[in-house]
């Protein structure tokens, strides 16, 4: 495969994370949307983020040396269909991985491996559970914007609801663990999350320094 994107979809309002803007929360030290850029860049070669307008200025401070591209929502609050179509609407490169911006623990090596799995296909979509994973996948750019603009023409479409339409490749869970680690799904979505994701981060940083 050619060059590769990365889209991260930001533009939610965090309700459950009470005064705190989600995206720009520290996890660890780090703020989380720098923390799911780094591991997406592993990964890609581009990265777009789509956010509100309102959002850009914090999150372009703390992604200060990536410069992304920004794909700001034209109409705020239409939900992760309309976040998706919108950073896939800024991408460059035929095939995007789309990840939300609450996923500290993202998985470089299973990105990596949704754009194998995509190729010949609309998406690679994970399906660690019984679910669909659509803000943990890969896109052939084209197909699934048009697929969430026949979505968007019923009011809050459900996230999977473009899926519908595509050719997909489903990686099921037996597939995923054989190619990267399921905590790669885990998202953070208030401050007790954050305290306990940032407790789990601490531990692995300590595991990997070692004794003293």
């Amino acid at each position: 495969m050619d060059e590769t994107s990365g889209v991260i979809v930001a533009g939610g309002h965090s309700v459950r994370m009470g005064e705190i803007e989600k995206a720009v929360v520290e996890v660890a030290g780090t703020p989380l949307i720098r923390r799911v850029a780094d591991r997406l860049l592993e990964a890609t070669d581009r990265l777009v983020v789509n956010c509100r307008s309102d959002q850009r200025s914090a999150i372009e401070t703390v992604l200060s040396g990536y410069e992304p591209r920004f794909a700001i929502d034209p109409e705020p609050d239409r939900g992760p269909v309309a976040g998706i179509a919108t950073g896939l609407g800024a991408v460059e490169t035929e095939y995007a991985a789309v990840v939300a911006v609450d996923m500290p623990f993202l998985d470089p090596a299973l990105i990596r491996y949704l754009f194998e799995r995509a190729e010949g296909y609309d998406a690679a979509v994970p399906r660690p559970s019984e679910w669909f994973e659509p803000l943990h996948s890969v896109y052939k750019c084209e197909p699934m914007i048009r697929a969430c603009e026949r979505a968007l023409e019923t009011p809050n479409p459900r996230i999977i609801e473009p899926l519908a339409s595509l050719s997909l490749s489903v990686i099921d869970r037996k597939e995923l663990l054989e190619h990267g680690s399921l905590d790669s799904f885990e998202s953070i979505d208030t401050p007790e999350d954050v305290q306990w994701a940032s407790e789990r981060l601490r531990e692995s940083f300590d595991d990997i320094d070692g004794p003293g």
